[in-house]
C-alpha cells in the first residue's frame, strides 16, 4: 500500500476539521487513512503509537490520564461551537485537580452549554445544559473550561462526601490555591435547592484550607472521625527561640505532636529522605512527637498511635 500523501500545512500537525480538510481539496479516501484518529464525528487528528509503555509510577500513570484527557479536549475543541465549554469532570481535570479512579479513565468529555438546541451528546461525549449565570468559564490553553470552583459544584452530584471535600481541599491548598474559602462559600450558597446542594453543605463544613496534598485530607479526616481532636493543617512550626523549625503537615501544637505524611517521593527520592531526616531532627530535639505515616500503614494502628500519643501528652477524652 502506497504510503498516505501530504496534508496541507494549513491544517498543521494537530487535529483538524472534516469541513476544513474538504475545503482544501483532501478528499474522503484520504480522511479514512489509517494514519489518522477519528476521536469524534467531523474531526481528525494524527494516530498516536498503538501501543505505549507501561506508567513507571502512580506520578507516571496520573500525568497520563490528564495528558490524555488535554488531548480529547483539544480533538473537540476543532469543532466545539462558542457557545460550548468543558465542564465537570473534564474540567476538574483540565485544572489539575484531583479525581477519584473511577472518573480517571473514563473515555467521555464533558461539554456544557447553555443553549438548549446546542447541547451536545454523542459519542466520547456527556452534554451538560448550564445556564451561564451559574457558572464561570476561563481559558486553559486554548480551550473554554468552567472555572475550578464551578466543577467542584458541578461533581457534587457525582462524588462521595470525601470526594468532595478531598477535592475542596485542592481548591484553598498551600501552595497557588485557586479558590478562597470565601468563594466556596459562596458557590455552596448559589446551589441552595438544587441538586447536590446538601452534600456540597457538608463537603464545605469539613474542608481545610493549606493542605499538601489529598492524602493529608484522608489522614485528617480519619484522626476526626475517630473520634480524636482535629488537628491543624501545615501548621508554621517554631523553636524556642522563635525561629522557624519546620512546617508540619498536621499538628497538635498543645501537645506538641507531628503528623507527618510520607507519600512515595519521600521512600523513592533519596534526597528527599535525607532532607525529612534533617527537617525533623530539630521538632524532636525541642521535644516535638513525630509521627510519620505512609500508605503501608493500617488505618488502626495509626489511630493506635497517635491516641497513645494524646494520652501520653495529657489529653483526655
Amino acid at each position: 500500500m502506497r504510503p498516505p500523501s501530504e496534508l496541507p500545512s494549513e491544517l498543521g500537525d494537530g487535529p483538524f476539521s472534516v469541513a476544513d480538510a474538504r475545503r482544501l481539496g483532501v478528499n474522503s479516501g484520504r480522511l479514512r487513512r489509517s494514519d489518522l484518529a477519528r476521536p469524534f464525528h467531523g474531526v481528525r487528528a494524527p494516530a498516536g503509537p498503538s501501543q505505549a509503555p507501561a506508567p513507571t509510577s502512580d506520578a507516571d500513570r496520573w500525568a497520563r490520564i490528564r495528558a490524555a484527557v488535554c488531548t480529547q479536549a483539544v480533538n473537540y475543541a476543532v469543532r466545539m461551537p462558542a457557545d460550548q465549554f468543558f465542564s465537570h469532570a473534564t474540567a476538574a481535570l483540565l485544572h489539575g485537580l484531583p479525581l477519584p479512579a473511577r472518573l480517571l479513565e473514563r473515555s467521555l468529555v464533558d461539554v456544557g452549554t447553555s443553549v438548549r438546541t446546542s447541547r451536545r451528546t454523542g459519542k466520547g461525549v456527556r452534554g451538560h445544559l448550564i445556564p451561564l449565570d451559574r457558572v464561570r468559564i476561563v481559558s486553559v490553553g486554548h480551550v473554554s473550561v468552567a472555572s475550578e470552583v464551578d466543577a467542584w459544584v458541578q461533581l457534587s452530584t457525582v462524588l462521595t462526601l470525601d470526594e468532595l471535600i478531598i477535592l475542596g481541599d485542592s481548591l484553598v491548598r498551600r501552595q497557588r490555591p485557586p479558590a478562597t474559602m470565601a468563594e466556596l462559600q459562596s458557590a455552596v450558597a448559589r446551589q441552595a435547592g438544587l441538586p447536590g446542594a446538601r452534600r456540597l453543605r457538608e463537603a464545605l463544613a469539613q474542608v481545610r484550607a493549606r493542605t499538601d496534598s489529598p492524602k493529608e485530607t484522608v489522614l485528617r479526616l480519619l484522626i476526626v472521625r475517630a473520634g480524636l481532636p482535629e488537628p491543624e493543617v501545615n501548621l508554621t512550626l517554631l523553636n524556642r527561640y522563635g525561629a522557624f523549625m519546620a512546617l508540619g503537615d498536621l499538628a497538635y501544637v498543645r501537645y506538641k505532636i507531628l503528623i507527618e505524611y510520607d507519600g512515595g517521593q519521600h521512600r523513592e527520592d533519596e534526597k528527599q529522605f535525607h532532607r525529612d531526616i534533617d527537617r525533623l531532627d530539630e521538632p524532636m530535639e525541642e521535644g516535638w512527637r513525630v509521627i510519620r505515616v505512609n500508605k503501608s500503614h493500617r488505618p488502626q494502628a495509626i489511630l493506635a498511635r497517635i491516641r497513645t500519643a494524646l494520652l501520653d501528652r495529657g489529653w483526655r477524652p
